[in-house]
């Protein structure tokens, strides 16, 4: 690959075209972000808040501009870019506000005179993003790891080269200098190699396992601080005893925001048996009301898929689902003529191997399955190699929230769709990953702890 294709996927006109980076721009880019490093780090974290401060402004300012750019280049409704634009300035916001705090030196009692542990940032990190919000993605990252004086090279995925690049310009329009965040236009076996490079000092990578996998192998062997975040098929679980319309009315975004693209949607549907009929009635009727059209237009709840390649993963992983005796409920899926777009498919019934069980399916298919009691509706949500997050739904949150805890997942909610949070470590089990973002959990993940005992001379 020799170029970055943008590519409108409501339209399947092309939007432009960027070539990759040379070994030369590379080296460039890494030397400046070195450089950077040992002048960012020395600053006071007054400093640095007041120029994350200044990107929360920008961010509210260009909010309309900045979302359109995003539905342009992957499809999501207008309104969905917006609150994603929302989220990023929420995000500097918040580590704006306490950053300092997170990062503040902590005394302990000890022999000596004086003993604790500060903070120090590791360096210049590796950030390898995906497509699916492609500011929020890196922004997650980029904010709590630069507020602790460290510097970020971002490898976003290809086909959002102008997301990427704006990003770029938006830190140094808000007056970062300019090796503190740089955006890389390379291909992911060029992103892969560098973390073997002595420069750079740690990876983040949100994306699929495989490549998860080889991440950290290399970053293994070279002995490099890295966090992974690789995507889930997170459970939706409604217990008997739960309000059955309003589960059913939250089920729709929770599977379907962002065309079903994203890591934290609700992508297995578990309904204890003696509620089914009726949560699955609302269910259908909620779906068959969803706008589907043009993301340009504030009423439109679904776009199209980012790119045929995925509409064609998914497309395959419910034709092999059918194969296996998948009964259907709501039949959608790729029309001819719609560029990219795939309508809602709900099925029941469903092999408890089949893909859209056992593998992650980023896109609007919603499998809908039954249990019988509490323990096996745990067993069938554990029943997977991720481990991200889960839903529970019941009147009575105790008895939620003590089944929440048997089950495998990184986070959890009771009586509401999933979200990622500032305020809250994010991260998964299992295959979903390992480590941490956000919080002061996910900030101290790339610094490093130093510690200290000073005795009198």
């Amino acid at each position: 690959m020799e170029n970055m294709e943008s590519v409108n996927p409501a339209t399947g006109s092309f939007n432009c075209k960027f070539g990759l980076c040379s070994q030369e721009d590379i080296d460039r880019k890494i030397e400046r972000s070195r450089s950077e490093f040992d002048e960012w780090k020395n600053k006071r974290a007054s400093e640095r808040v007041f120029s994350i401060r200044s990107l929360e402004a920008l961010l509210r300012e260009k909010n309309q501009e900045l979302a359109e750019l995003i539905t342009k280049e992957m499809g999501k409704p207008i309104t969905e870019s917006i609150a994603e634009i929302e989220k990023c300035a929420w995000l500097c916001d918040y580590f704006a506000s306490n950053a300092e705090i997170f990062i503040a030196s902590e005394f302990v009692e000890t022999d000596a005179e004086t003993s604790g542990f500060v903070y120090e940032p590791a360096g210049v990190i590796l950030s390898i993003t995906p497509w699916n919000y492609p500011f929020w993605e890196a922004f997650r990252f980029a904010i709590p790891a630069i507020a602790g004086g460290n510097t970020v090279i971002t490898k976003s995925a290809g086909n959002v080269p102008m997301c990427a690049l704006e990003i770029e310009n938006l830190f140094i329009e808000a007056g970062f200098p300019d090796g503190v965040y740089q955006a890389l236009h390379v291909d992911g076996p060029t992103a892969s190699s560098l973390i073997s490079r002595c420069e750079i000092n740690g990876v983040a990578f949100t994306g699929s396992i495989p490549v998860g996998q080889k991440v950290s192998e290399a970053a293994g062997k070279y002995m490099k601080k890295f966090v992974l975040e690789l995507g889930g098929s997170d459970p939706f679980i409604v217990m008997k005893d739960a309000d059955i319309e309003r589960a059913a009315k939250a089920a729709v975004p929770a599977r379907f925001q962002n065309c079903g693209q994203s890591c934290l949607s609700s992508k297995r549907f578990l309904i204890d048996e003696s509620v089914a009929d009726e949560f699955t009635e609302f269910f259908i009727r909620y779906t068959n009301e969803l706008k589907i059209g043009d993301p340009m237009d504030p009423k439109t709840d679904l776009g199209p898929m980012v790119n045929q390649e995925q509409r064609d993963i998914l497309e395959d992983q419910v034709k092999r689902t059918l194969k296996m005796g998948a009964n259907v409920l709501v039949e959608g899926g790729a029309k001819e003529g719609d560029v990219f777009y795939y309508m809602p498919t709900v099925l029941n019934d469903i092999n408890k191997d089949a893909p859209v069980l056992k593998e992650e399916t980023l896109g609007p298919v919603a499998p809908i399955v039954t249990f019988k009691d509490e323990d096996e509706a745990i067993k069938i949500a554990n029943n997977t190699d991720f481990g991200l997050g889960c839903c529970i739904w019941n009147r009575e949150t105790e008895k939620a929230m003590r089944m929440a805890r048997r089950i495998h997942v990184g986070f959890f909610t009771v009586n509401n769709i999933m979200s990622s949070d500032p305020r809250l470590p994010f991260g998964g089990m299992k295959k979903s990953g390992v480590g941490r973002e956000l919080h002061r959990i996910g900030m101290l993940e790339f610094m490093n702890a130093k510690s200290m005992k000073v005795y009198e001379g």
